[in-house]
């Protein structure tokens, strides 16, 4: 008997409420991250497919992760440098971005659609707020999330490497693609 009337509020709650049912949080363990550094004399970028991202729209929480080891840039050596001369990888080893929406997003909706985030990004032990712009698109197996923001090297104390300084700029584009799954309990 315990079991049929449980049954039957389960039953009656999504009756009420359909949508009871559908999942509210997204997440990935595979995701890709690019940044692009535009330099007056080089041009290069460094890639991972090994973001990680969640976003919780009951909560409007946005929290995406990468761990700077994994960044490739298609130089050993300068991958070498990178993370632990510039990055500083041992002591700070992730970059994090934890944030909200600013605008609305309808899931039900199958279009894309443009999105605004505001939140903390973290890279080299130092939190700057910023917002990021981006899309998300509701897909069959979850939401698919593009979005694209600027880094600044000097707002988190990462130096420039003197001698290569026309070879990598202060401003770094960050561009993230990833295709978030459901989250079911």
């Amino acid at each position: 008997m315990k079991y049929l009337n449980l049954l039957l509020l389960c039953a009656m709650v999504f009756l009420i409420k359909p949508d009871a049912a559908t999942a509210q949080k997204f997440m990935a363990e595979e995701g890709y991250v690019e940044f692009v550094s535009r330099a007056p004399l080089l041009e290069f970028k460094g890639t991972s497919n090994h973001l990680t991202g969640l976003i919780d729209l009951d909560e409007n929480l946005i929290d995406f992760f990468v761990d700077l080891n994994t960044l490739e840039t298609g130089i050993r050596r300068r991958d070498r440098d990178m993370r632990s001369t510039y990055l500083k990888t041992d002591q700070f080893p992730f970059a994090e971005f934890t944030g909200q929406l600013l605008t609305g997003f309808d899931k039900d909706n199958p279009e894309e659609q443009q999105v605004v985030t505001r939140g903390m990004f973290t890279i080299h032990g130092v939190e700057r707020e910023i917002e990021v712009e981006g899309t998300l698109e509701p897909r069959q197996n979850g939401l698919k999330l593009n979005a694209s923001f600027t880094v600044l090297l000097e707002d988190h104390n990462i130096d420039r490497p003197r001698v290569l300084f026309y070879e990598l700029a202060d401003e770094q584009v960050v561009n993230i693609s990833i295709l978030l799954e459901p989250v079911t309990n």
